[in-house]
């Protein structure tokens, strides 16, 4: 069974760190991208990075460019979202996904992943 699960959400005041962490098991890791999306009330889920557990390399969303780290640790099948300089606007339902590497023009697209998690809510209060 294919699970993607999310730990390490909460509240934090603006401008402290918080640290997701994405537990994959059910699929061969290494041949997956992983992403990291969020969803804030009202609004559609959008990107916020994306690591290929091939490769290692990553991408970001803009609005979170210098205060945010995505890595992944394949010995335990994880993956990590360090987030710091935290803003109101960082409020939201944060998800993993994984996309396989094979798939052609593979990206981390919100339409195009293969698995999803549930989610952990991270609030940023003022």
């Amino acid at each position: 069974e294919v699970q993607l699960v999310e730990s390490g959400g909460g509240l934090v005041q603006a401008g402290g760190s918080l640290r997701l962490s994405c537990a994959a098991s059910g699929f061969t890791f290494d041949d997956y991208a992983i992403g990291w999306f969020r969803q804030a009330p009202g609004k559609e889920r959008d990107g916020v990075s994306c690591i290929s557990s091939s490769d290692g390399s990553a991408s970001y969303a803009d609005s979170v460019k210098g205060r945010f780290t995505i890595s992944s640790d394949n010995a335990k099948n994880t993956v990590y979202l360090q987030m710091n300089s935290l803003k109101p606007e960082d409020t939201a339902v944060y998800y993993c996904a994984a996309v396989g590497l094979f798939r052609p023009g593979y990206g981390c697209y919100v339409h195009g992943m293969d698995y999803w998690g549930k989610g952990t809510l991270v609030t940023v209060s003022s």
